[in-house]
């Protein structure tokens, strides 16, 4: 049954690529993936890849969901992320089970979302209730999202980060997204000021998740990892096949062949190839190690996941590379609006700009090799 799941998933986003790539144009302009390629996703299971079982969900291995997310991300990068963030239904696996199943009866592949950052203030009601009160910036998929996971500090505690599970309808969506890089990805603001029970509020920096199964052994930054890392691969993998098929109908004076002639153009495409598919190999290896952990009933150590998140910024780092490299030597064609290597260029330095991907980020796995103390949950 699993196995099935598996290939649907994957096929299933192979299939709808096609599209995805032929309306990336359309999505820009939208500033959103447009509503019928959404409702298409959702009817391809593309929203349920990390959802609970228990849920409906597809619950799938996590190599399954980078392979997805990495066929959605090659088609077009705002699609990528958009599907990508909207798997946020994953982080209802965070709530008592039937909590979660009272909160998305009646809706078929719950599409979720928001901002983890805690721009909100959740202020206790003393009956179990909290106001919450704030606007989120840079909230992707919003035009589309059935439930937002948005975070907030509960009361004057900083210590007590939570996300809250508010419905679209009582979320404002403010329409200011406009970009240079994953234009397509209606990533706007937020507001929201309502009233939310006690127990539709999530701790999971800091809790397990309360759904049993192996995938919900990966503490939730791991997991956050899981679902990114597809995206830099196949925006990559993307820019470099268009290269390729470029190079032999370009021609740069004064040589009197095309580009790929050059042999020092031969020679960047080679070492972008093998970054880019040494970075691949090595978030397989990383995860695989982290999915057998988990499997085994444990969860995952500080340092399986710390390899882990070395092996994704390193991802982001080699896609950077390759990206950069194929759009520099392209030359100006590459840069009309209708050329996927510039919105490759584009929506990559836009996706590496997500804090999950930061400095900051990297410099955790050097000080755990270092052993200087740190918070872990971050990782």
């Amino acid at each position: 049954m699993m196995e099935q799941a598996t290939t649907d998933a994957v096929t299933a986003a192979r299939e709808l690529a096609p599209e995805l790539s032929a309306r990336a144009v359309e999505a820009e302009q939208l500033r959103t993936l447009p509503r019928d390629l959404v409702e298409r996703a959702r009817e391809a299971g593309l929203f349920r890849l990390a959802t609970p079982r228990g849920l409906g969900g597809q619950e799938l291995p996590p190599a399954t969901i980078v392979e997805t997310v990495e066929e959605l991300s090659r088609a077009d990068g705002s699609a990528g992320w958009t599907i990508t963030i909207g798997n946020g239904s994953a982080f209802l696996a965070w709530l008592d089970p039937a909590v979660a199943a009272d909160l998305v009866a009646g809706t078929l592949d719950p599409i979720g979302g928001g901002v983890f950052a805690p721009m909100g203030r959740l202020t206790p009601d003393g009956a179990g209730k909290f106001s919450l009160a704030g606007r989120w910036g840079f909230c992707s998929g919003s035009p589309h999202t059935d439930l937002f996971f948005n975070g907030g500090f509960a009361g004057s505690d900083p210590r007590d980060w939570r996300l809250a599970a508010v419905p679209a309808a009582e979320v404002l969506v403010v329409e200011n997204w406009d970009v240079s890089g994953l234009r397509g990805t209606g990533s706007h603001d937020v507001e929201i000021d309502t009233v939310v029970a006690g127990e539709h509020t999530i701790s999971p920096f800091t809790n397990p998740a309360r759904h049993d199964g192996p995938l919900w052994r990966f503490p939730f930054f791991t997991l956050i990892g899981t679902m990114f890392a597809g995206v830099p691969l196949g925006i990559a993998r993307r820019a470099l096949d268009e290269f390729t098929a470029f190079a032999p109908a370009k021609f740069r004076p004064p040589g009197p062949g095309p580009i790929a002639e050059d042999g020092d153009v031969q020679l960047v495409l080679t070492r972008a190839e093998g970054r880019l598919r040494s970075a691949r190999a090595f978030v397989f290896e990383a995860l695989g190690e982290l999915w057998d952990t988990a499997c085994a009933g444990d969860v995952p150590d500080v340092r399986q996941r710390g390899q882990f998140l070395l092996a994704t910024q390193q991802a982001m780092r080699a896609s950077l590379s390759a990206v950069d490299l194929a759009f520099g030597y392209a030359g100006a064609g590459a840069l009309h609006a209708d050329q996927p290597m510039q919105r490759c260029f584009r929506d990559l330095h836009a996706a590496a700009q997500h804090i999950y991907f930061s400095a900051a980020a990297s410099k955790r796995y050097a000080k755990l090799r270092f052993g200087i103390e740190q918070p872990t949950f971050w990782f």
